[in-house]
């Protein structure tokens, strides 16, 4: 019965065009879905389970951030033409792509809710137990939120589960407030949490390396320094020595947190980006730009792209057959240029930290070190370090936008509406409440 109640909650997300309509729509009451500990265990792998979605981290997710950026191109002969409005930064609200992230994003959030809602009414579970599901939960609301907030600006905060025809109509809160959702969330996942983890599900030091790229974001760099060298200093992950390691199996020492694929429940990252040759679809390609970003000897080269006859492709996710291989969210490179970009902002900077985390990366790619000491031009250096360390990997688009360089670095990005997404015309037509309105410029 329980079972059948998650796949519900799965199937609704999946096909609901106005996400924040998402509800479970079954047959048996809300009320009877949750009454034991093992039901808030099913419910929050339910949470779990939007994350890999072909409209989430099993596909677009992943892509989009660099075909809107300069990272990958849509090319000639690929035939999504909703991925060639991405590319030229040219996106309609119609985009059913788009709509499908917004869509599984909410679903995310609603299922987390319904769950949460649930959990303070268990009867055989201690209050560490309730903290504990609390604080997945709680990470999963938050990192939905945190993607949402970045692809569309101010959107709706969902802290209440959607259930019947109830709160259905939601205004769009500004930006702050949901930072300030998304960094409370985090907190009390960060002190509710297990130090330890499988790094399929969410652990303390997860939490705290997503509230560190969230502080970045913000523009918090005092908060980014402090939970970027509580994660490298504390939370038990190594820099792997090879680069190309990172990717060749599961739940390396690097990995700080995955979204979990198997055969069956596969990815489509490399049918994507793999050649037509190879039997992949090819609906995007290594830029120009990206392939002649690249020094010589950088160790990240050959372990991101790869060449059928004169065509470049993406292979960090290269399970083709399969799509069996996880998506990498959290790692501890991220942690080190993080807390190197944050410290660079600083008003006194210590340049000497700053060059010693840049370093750590460009070594291990088996590259020079720095030793620039101008803060403006070190976070020019950290920028390209993250445009190569993540090729392909979903952060580029982002490191634009809050950088506010993607009007400079991009050709087709001509002016600061173009930065956000459209909200999906779905959401427009269906959300009633005033405070529901479009982006500018679409």
């Amino acid at each position: 019965m329980k079972k059948s109640i998650l796949l519900i909650f799965v199937m609704i997300a999946a096909w609901s065009c106005d996400v924040l309509e998402v509800e479970p729509k079954s047959s048996i009451e809300a009320s009877t879905a949750f009454k034991t500990k093992e039901d808030i265990e099913k419910g929050i792998l339910g949470a779990y389970s939007y994350f890999p979605a072909f409209s989430y981290y099993g596909r677009s997710n992943v892509i989009f951030p660099d075909l809107a950026a300069d990272n990958l191109s849509h090319p000639i002969g690929a035939t999504a033409s909703e991925y060639r409005e991405i590319a030229n930064n040219n996106i309609l609200p119609e985009n059913g792509s788009v709509g499908g992230m917004w869509s599984i994003m909410y679903g995310g959030i609603n299922v987390a809710n319904n769950v949460i809602d649930k959990v303070p009414g268990i009867e055989n579970m201690t209050e560490a137990e309730k903290n504990a599901a609390l604080g997945e939960l709680y990470f999963i609301r938050a990192l939905n939120h945190f993607n949402l907030l970045n692809y569309f600006g101010a959107i709706p905060i969902k802290t209440l589960p959607t259930v019947g025809v109830g709160n259905l109509d939601a205004p769009r809160d500004p930006v702050d407030q949901v930072y300030s959702q998304i960094i409370n969330d985090l907190v009390f996942a960060s002190e509710n949490l297990s130090a330890s983890g499988n790094k399929v599900r969410t652990s303390k030091y997860a939490a705290k390396a997503l509230l560190a790229r969230v502080f970045l974001y913000k523009g918090d760099y005092d908060q980014a320094v402090t939970f970027a060298t509580d994660v490298i200093d504390n939370g038990g992950y190594t820099l792997l020595g090879n680069y190309a390691d990172i990717f060749a199996a599961d739940l390396s020492s690097e990995s700080i947190f995955e979204i979990y694929f198997s055969q069956t429940e596969r990815n489509r990252i490399a049918e994507y980006n793999f050649p037509t040759s190879l039997n992949g679809r090819r609906e995007v390609e290594p830029s120009a730009s990206l392939l002649a970003a690249y020094e010589t000897g950088d160790a990240r080269y050959e372990a991101s792209i790869a060449f059928a006859g004169t065509s470049a492709y993406a292979i960090k996710y290269d399970d083709l057959s399969l799509g069996a291989d996880n998506v990498i969210v959290l790692r501890l490179a991220d942690m080190y240029l993080i807390r190197a970009e944050a410290e660079a902002h600083k008003t006194a900077p210590n340049i000497a930290a700053i060059q010693s985390d840049i370093n750590k990366i460009r070594l291990r790619a088996n590259l020079t070190p720095t030793s620039e000491t101008s803060p403006a031009q070190l976070l020019r250096i950290i920028e390209k370090e993250r445009r190569i360390e993540f090729a392909f990997e979903g952060h580029r688009w982002f490191d634009l936008v809050r950088t506010g360089r993607a009007i400079a670095v991009l050709p087709n990005v001509n002016g600061v509406n173009q930065t956000l997404f459209p909200i999906p015309s779905d959401e427009i037509q269906t959300n009633n409440h005033p405070g529901m309105t479009q982006n500018p410029g679409y």
